[in-house]
């Protein structure tokens, strides 16, 4: 059976900080039933995000990792954000909407980011709960468990949700199409998932990697640094949106581009950073 994520690096937090990427995953499970060839499908993936932060592991950082594609569910939605007009029959529970659903980015995708459909039918509330119970409650319940562990050891957790987005908005975005992007975009949520101090330190640190950053803007972060931060309390979660130009060419076939080395080193720069300024500090794992 094909596992719906899988975690990287230590299978017990070594440290105060956690990665997750719930948006580099490629496989499209069999009962998927888009009418979009698989190549454009791939169109919300964060590629290679996954392999960009494994380095981290080394460091003893767990990153967690979604299999399975974007576009069949977004595991950074609320289960309850379901897109209504997706539906063959009215939802049962409650809804819990984002807003998504309005340009089809909802729980499951409507529409790609050039608005195309991905359907030629509604789907029924068999397929969606059988989506939810098979891939957004194990991740979401992985996820959880990473930073509970963590927190219980060390007292305080830091969580980076780790992304990445098209240097230009598409045809769908808020604002209309075609808005360049910054290098770096830091979501939390107008401050309410972290310290002020994290968010900082993240900003500072890839501005003195030569990058443009911004917070918040456009992206200030969604669920999965919603449902589980709690500053208060020492559980921090920051979004980290990274522009695909800096480290892939995007056509028909995504690829690596010559980028991709630098970026990753800076990121095991900032990964060691954060857990020398926030956290008990990781020793190497033996190699394997």
């Amino acid at each position: 059976m094909h596992p719906s994520h899988v975690v990287l690096g230590p299978p017990e937090p070594a440290c105060t900080l956690v990665l997750d990427s719930p948006h580099s995953g490629q496989w499209l499970p069999d009962d998927f039933g888009a009418v979009l060839p698989a190549e454009a499908l791939r169109d919300g993936e964060d590629c290679f995000i996954d392999e960009l932060y494994e380095p981290a592991t080394a460091r003893g950082v767990p990153l967690l990792a979604a299999t399975f594609a974007r576009t069949y569910l977004d595991p950074n939605r609320h289960a309850g954000d379901v897109d209504p007009e997706l539906l063959a029959e009215p939802w049962p529970g409650a809804l819990q909407p984002s807003g998504k659903a309005r340009v089809g980015k909802a729980l499951i995708w409507r529409t790609l980011d050039d608005g195309r459909p991905i359907y030629d039918r509604r789907l029924s509330l068999a397929e969606v709960q059988s989506r939810i119970d098979r891939f957004h409650a194990p991740y979401h319940a992985a996820l959880r468990a990473l930073l509970d562990r963590a927190h219980e050891r060390f007292g305080v957790v830091h969580h980076i949700n780790c992304h990445s987005m098209n240097a230009v908005s598409g045809a769908m975005a808020e604002g209309g199409a075609g808005v360049p992007r910054a290098d770096i975009v830091l979501g939390d949520r107008d401050g309410t998932t972290c310290a002020p101090a994290f968010t900082a330190f993240v900003r500072q640190a890839f501005e003195g990697f030569g990058y443009s950053v911004k917070v918040n803007d456009p992206f200030k972060g969604v669920e999965l640094v919603r449902a589980y931060a709690d500053p208060a309390v020492g559980r921090h979660s920051l979004q980290v949106e990274i522009n695909k130009r800096l480290y892939m060419e995007q056509g028909a076939t995504p690829r690596k581009s010559a980028g991709f080395a630098t970026l990753q080193a800076h990121l095991v720069q900032l990964v060691e950073a954060l857990l020398l300024r926030f956290g008990a500090p990781a020793q190497p794992l033996p190699a394997r």
